[in-house]
């Protein structure tokens, strides 16, 4: 299942596109977790940027070969390159951030 960003742009010249797979197993409280906090994550800090395809090892296990998948959830980003994996539930943004070489916008202080 591929999921866009909802504010995917037609004509992505002003930033970078980033292809993002999740690999789960069934709906685990662990898998639905990490898919709701790589949604917030990515809304938070690419903006439509994105696009998330989630894997479930379950239904497709000989998926999990060719990215090398050992744990789940496992979240691997495709591009921009290099690829890069974190395992876990995502629910450490800043770790996620880091992990995916994302920086985080600068929140407004009213």
């Amino acid at each position: 299942m591929i999921t866009p960003g909802p504010e995917s742009r037609q004509n992505n010249e002003e930033g970078e596109s980033w292809e993002l797979r999740l690999y789960v197993a069934g709906q685990t409280p662990k898998s639905v977790a990490a898919l709701a906090n790589l949604r917030r994550i990515c809304e938070e800090h690419l903006a439509g940027e994105y696009t998330i395809e989630v894997v479930d090892l379950l239904e497709n296990p000989q998926l999990a070969q060719g990215d090398q998948i050992v744990a789940i959830p496992t979240l691997v980003r495709k591009l921009p390159e290099p690829m890069r994996k974190i395992i876990g539930d995502l629910s450490n943004t800043e770790r996620v951030l880091v992990g995916l070489e994302i920086r985080p916008h600068e929140r407004k202080r009213g």
